[in-house]
């Protein structure tokens, strides 16, 4: 649905030049929950907003739909007509919200449907409808300044939705809210997603909003992508720097002849009680350093770093064990083979 090939942004000012994205390659599949996360800096914004051409890229093709959107931006700095058909059919939700403080939250959602040249009747069945999806009905007659944080991020979600959209964009659209709020908001996306078939590409530094809703996942760093692929493949790919933040443990050897071992559940395993299995087959005493739980996308996941008496070597049939039981290992002081831009 989201294609982007060799994306590159320069920035210019004052004869110097930034460069915010570096060859960036990324495919979101139709229908799924995609997340972008890094650090301040990373080129996330730059990414998104050269999505729906608000940025228009210094190299490299965007394609949404199957639609070139590159080949439609034409020589002068404003966008022409068929570029602005194409954006109105991506929706986009902004981190600050964007509404029109003079103006109702009915009359901010039908804002882009006067853009498009609806009648007055069709513009105020379509906002009535969608503030009944995003559950602000009652609030059709309101201001903005009436609003929580929450309440207006639905506003804006209901206006991003007002072009019927195949593709929402959300930039950061949960950093200004509180945990509790935030988990409304991540909880609304993902049902549109599921109700509206809608593609979802979103922003966020958020390790909870990744682990929260998203079916793939990509890291950038430094204006490019180092690692990608669906939420389970990252979890499934020893040393990969995604699944170690969604589930950091730590723990150190209590000496040098010492095997720590980080194990990866998920799917059925996760609910056996496999360690303890290993300990009684193998009559070895096994040390917990650390472990996290959760669910991811609806399963539940976790990670746990073990400790194994004797070096590596002497290790090698229990490991073996744990593989065959259909658990991820990620031997700790061993150089893991990690899979790059993953499987898309």
């Amino acid at each position: 649905m989201i294609t982007t090939t060799g994306l590159t942004k320069v920035y210019r000012s004052r004869g110097r030049e930034v460069t915010a994205l570096d060859g960036v390659d990324l495919h979101v599949r139709e229908g799924e929950v995609y997340g972008v996360i890094g650090q301040s800096g990373a080129g996330k914004s730059s990414l998104i907003r050269c999505v729906n051409l608000l940025e228009r890229p210094t190299a490299g093709t965007v394609t949404v739909a199957g639609q070139d959107l590159t080949a439609l931006v034409g020589r002068g700095p404003r966008a022409g007509k068929e570029l602005r058909q194409a954006r109105s059919r991506i929706g986009m939700v902004f981190q600050h919200f964007n509404l029109l403080s003079s103006r109702t939250v009915q009359d901010n959602v039908e804002l882009p449907l006067e853009i498009l040249g609806l009648s007055g009747k069709e513009r105020s069945s379509k906002a009535l409808g969608l503030l009944d999806l995003v559950g602000l009905s009652d609030k059709a007659k309101a201001y903005p300044a009436q609003l929580s944080g929450g309440q207006k991020q639905r506003v804006g979600i209901a206006r991003a939705l007002a072009g019927d959209p195949k593709v929402l964009l959300s930039d950061e659209a949960t950093s200004a809210l509180d945990p509790e709020t935030t988990r409304s908001i991540l909880q609304l996306l993902r049902d549109l997603n599921r109700q509206l078939g809608l593609t979802v590409l979103l922003i966020t530094h958020e390790m909870d909003v990744v682990k929260t809703i998203c079916d793939s996942a990509a890291l950038m760093e430094k204006g490019r992508i180092v690692e990608s692929g669906t939420v389970s493949e990252l979890l499934a790919t020893p040393g990969s720097e995604l699944a170690g933040a969604l589930f950091p443990v730590s723990g150190e050897p209590s000496g040098d002849d010492r095997t720590v071992i980080d194990v990866t559940f998920h799917g059925e395993a996760a609910t056996q009680p496999v360690i303890s299995q290993l300990s009684r087959t193998y009559n070895i005493d096994i040390s917990i350093l650390g472990a996290a739980m959760d669910t991811v996308a609806g399963k539940q996941v976790g990670r746990m770093r073990i400790e194994l008496p004797g070096r590596y070597e002497e290790n090698v049939v229990p490991i073996g064990f744990l593989r065959e039981q259909g658990l991820q290992i990620d031997i700790q002081g061993q150089q893991p083979v990690l899979v790059k831009d993953g499987a898309k």
